[in-house]
C-alpha cells in the first residue's frame, strides 16, 4: 500500500513523527465527522487520532470514536495510509502517519464521549471532501468513495 505524504514542511522546524488512525464510518449516506471548536478557527476531522502506547490502530480507532463521538465502532478494513505534516493548535510541528479505516457504526452513547470540544456531525461524503481539515483525511474519503460509488 502507497503512502503518501500531504502538507508542507516549514523549514526549520523539526516534526515530531505521530503514529495515527483514522476511522470512515457511514450511516444513511451520511460519514462521521468531528467539528472540532476551535472559536473563530473551528474546523472538521475524521475521528481518530493517536495510537497510545501498545494499542493498534483498530483498538485506536475504537477508543477515539468512543471519546470524540460517543460512537462504539468496529473497525472492519484499512483503506489507505498517508501522512499529514500540520502545526497543532498550540503549535506542535506533527508529522501524522497511519492508517485509515473503514469501521461500522454499533451504538451511539453520548455519555462515553470524553472530548468536549469535539462534536459529531453527519456529513455528506462530498461535503465532508470539501470542509475536512487535512487533506489526507480527503484523500481517504476519495479512496473510500471510488471503492463504493
Amino acid at each position: 500500500m502507497t503512502r503518501l505524504q500531504f502538507g508542507t514542511a516549514a523549514h526549520g522546524l523539526d516534526y515530531r513523527l505521530r503514529p495515527t488512525a483514522f476511522g470512515l464510518v457511514v450511516h444513511d449516506g451520511k460519514l462521521a465527522c468531528v467539528r472540532v471548536d476551535r472559536g473563530e478557527g473551528s474546523y472538521f476531522d475524521l475521528p481518530g487520532g493517536a495510537i497510545d502506547g501498545d494499542e493498534t490502530e483498530e483498538q485506536a480507532v475504537v477508543r477515539e470514536f468512543l471519546e470524540e463521538t460517543g460512537l462504539t465502532v468496529r473497525p472492519l478494513a484499512r483503506i489507505a495510509e498517508a501522512s499529514q505534516y500540520f502545526r497543532k493548535s498550540d503549535g506542535e510541528p506533527i508529522n501524522n502517519i497511519g492508517g485509515f479505516w473503514i469501521a461500522e457504526r454499533l451504538a451511539l452513547n453520548p455519555a462515553e464521549k470524553v472530548e468536549a470540544d469535539h462534536d459529531l456531525v453527519w456529513l455528506d461524503p462530498h461535503q465532508a471532501l470539501a470542509q475536512l481539515r487535512h487533506d489526507a483525511h480527503s484523500w481517504a474519503v476519495t479512496v473510500w468513495l471510488r471503492r463504493h460509488a
